[in-house]
Formats: C-alpha cells, sequence, structure tokens
C-alpha cells in the first residue's frame, strides 16, 4: 500500500480557511487542476455519501465519494470510485488545525492506496506534489483573494 503525505502553512486563521475549505465540492473554485464539478443527486456537499463528479483540466475523469465530515475535527475523508489513475483503495483526509502563534493554520493532507510498482513513483507525484502541494498553494491564495 502507498502513502502520501503533504503539509503546509496557510497564512490566515482557521476559520477563515476552513469557511472556504470545508465546500467538498469547491475544489473547482480554487484547485488548478480542476476543471468542472458537480455534486451528483442534488445532495449537498457536506453530506456524507455525497458523490463529487469532477473533470481535470487535463481531461481525466473521477468520482470521489465522502466518507466523514466534521466540522469540530475541521476535516474530512474521501475515497475514489472512478479515477483514470491506474489505482485501488484509494482513501484521502484533507484537515486543517489552528496554529495559535500567528494565527495561521496547518493543513495536511495524505493518501494511502494501492499501485503497481511500475506507476507508484509517477502516481505519488502525481497525487503528492501535483494535486495535494499545489492545492494547498492554490487554496492560500483564493482565500487571500477573498
Amino acid at each position: 500500500m502507498a502513502k502520501v503525505y503533504v503539509s503546509g502553512i496557510i497564512d490566515a486563521p482557521i476559520d477563515k480557511v476552513w469557511a472556504y475549505a470545508r465546500d467538498y465540492n469547491g475544489h473547482g473554485e480554487w484547485h488548478p487542476l480542476i476543471a468542472k464539478s458537480d455534486v451528483e443527486d442534488g445532495k449537498s456537499s457536506d453530506q456524507v455519501g455525497c458523490v463529487r463528479n469532477f473533470t481535470t483540466t487535463a481531461g481525466g475523469h473521477l468520482r470521489e465519494r465522502l466518507l466523514s465530515f466534521s466540522d469540530l475535527d475541521r476535516s474530512f475523508t474521501y475515497n475514489i470510485l472512478v479515477s483514470p489513475m491506474p489505482i485501488e483503495n484509494y482513501v484521502a483526509t484533507f484537515a486543517v488545525k489552528p496554529i495559535t502563534e500567528g494565527n495561521k493554520t496547518f493543513v495536511e493532507w495524505y493518501a494511502t492506496f494501492d499501485v503497481g510498482p511500475e506507476d507508484e513513483a509517477r502516481i505519488r507525484q502525481q497525487v503528492g506534489q501535483d494535486t495535494f502541494a499545489a492545492g494547498i498553494v492554490a487554496l492560500e491564495k483564493a482565500i487571500k483573494a477573498r
């Protein structure tokens, strides 16, 4: 099983970061890899079990199900149902925590998944740097632009 863990600091208070990031379907507004995203069946984007159906700017199609969501813990976990990547059993968590000195926010985004050894390095890069790390940077830019 492969594991990817990325963390970063956003120079904004946690309440402001979570208010923006808690929208499970909101990544289409701030993540540079997302072209279009919708939640299926008219469900709310914070309803456990909802499925976001989206395309990437590279033309890939993904469907991801929200497995858990907590405003108290400021986190959500999801799994991939459909992906162009050669992976299985993908489960990821996005979480934010307060940094009390300086009123900043610690962000962590991590995943586990099964992938063949021939694809592991490429998929780790794609998930870790291209998706998670780039997403944290883009989220901070979007929050500051608001």
